[in-house]
């Protein structure tokens, strides 16, 4: 049988473990318990660990709205700004797929109104659909999921995510939609990474319904959530990032779009544009809605052969 050291200092070890001098359980058990708890944590420095702190200093509440939004605001702006500062610097010009760029006042223009719609229109709708996901099983207890359900998870969010974007893209692409609404998101024909979230508080809540259904339908725990929301923002900021490197997802990845995608998007016609989804090609190509794109891809090729 295993017994406890008479002068083991657990409170220094492991803080967490504050309750074992007042543990009512054998002293064999109680620090087999205690073992199990250490072993689980530093087997997880940067899972459970964590997790474990900020279960039990903040609520559910708190993290699933607040700490969402902290979450979102760090990956958007942190990834998003490179964009602005390589427009700026010239840096990387060769990579630029359009060789005009914004101004200083248009960046500053973009970084205002986004701050604007972000507290007054991200942040609420935060917190009023909390519930609606807590009753439909978001969770923020431990164990975390097994990587499999969170991995199979994020893969069904980003398929169902463009599926539908596809369409309400589409859709805010008719002509009166598209005048008093998704104008606005276009007014930037040359993006850079942050005009990803500039748009019309409408389209902010139509389009959005895109990136929460997947999450709302399944109940995800909250580290999936946050997973998820972080490869999303990562996601469009890149393909709105107005560079195509070496190292782009979509020389890598075939059935991902990326920034060359998207740019023609916003550099064309919005009746002629086509490229409606967010992260694949294979919608646009089934509805015949990059026409436009391959021909014009088909002709740089050509043209680079003579």
């Amino acid at each position: 049988m295993v017994e406890e050291p008479s002068s083991f200092p657990f409170s220094r070890l492991y803080p967490s473990c504050f309750w074992f001098g007042s543990c009512k359980l054998p002293p064999a058990l109680c620090f087999r318990v205690l073992v199990v708890q250490i072993s689980i944590t530093f087997s997880f420095p940067c899972g459970v660990k964590q997790d474990m702190y900020l279960i039990t200093h903040f609520s559910e509440f708190q993290l699933a709205t607040i700490g969402s939004f902290l979450i979102h605001e760090s990956v958007f702006f942190l990834s998003g700004f490179p964009s602005i500062f390589l427009e700026r610097s010239g840096l990387f010009s060769k990579y630029k797929i359009q060789k005009k760029s914004n101004t200083a006042e248009a960046h500053k223009k973009c970084v205002l109104r986004l701050i604007m719609y972000h507290v007054c229109v991200n942040l609420p709708v935060m917190l009023i659909s909390y519930p609606a996901f807590r009753y439909m099983g978001l969770r923020s207890s431990l164990p975390l999921p097994n990587w499999t359900v969170i991995v199979s998870q994020i893969l069904f969010y980003f398929i169902l995510e463009d599926f539908v974007f596809y369409w309400g893209h589409r859709i805010l692409h008719t002509k009166w939609l598209y005048k008093h609404v998704h104008s606005i998101h276009h007014e930037y024909a040359t993006p850079f990474g942050l005009t990803s979230e500039y748009a019309h508080p409408a389209e902010i809540l139509f389009l959005g319904f895109a990136t929460i259904v997947g999450p709302a339908l399944t109940g995800p725990h909250l580290f999936t959530l946050w997973l998820w929301m972080a490869l999303r923002v990562l996601e469009t900021v890149e393909v709105h990032s107005g560079y195509h490197f070496p190292w782009s997802p979509s020389n890598f990845f075939p059935l991902y779009g990326g920034s060359e995608f998207h740019d023609y998007h916003h550099r064309i016609l919005f009746t002629k544009s086509g490229n409606y989804s967010s992260t694949f090609v294979y919608m646009d190509w089934l509805f015949g809605t990059d026409k436009g794109y391959r021909k014009l891809k088909v002709e740089e090729i050509e043209g680079k052969d003579y």
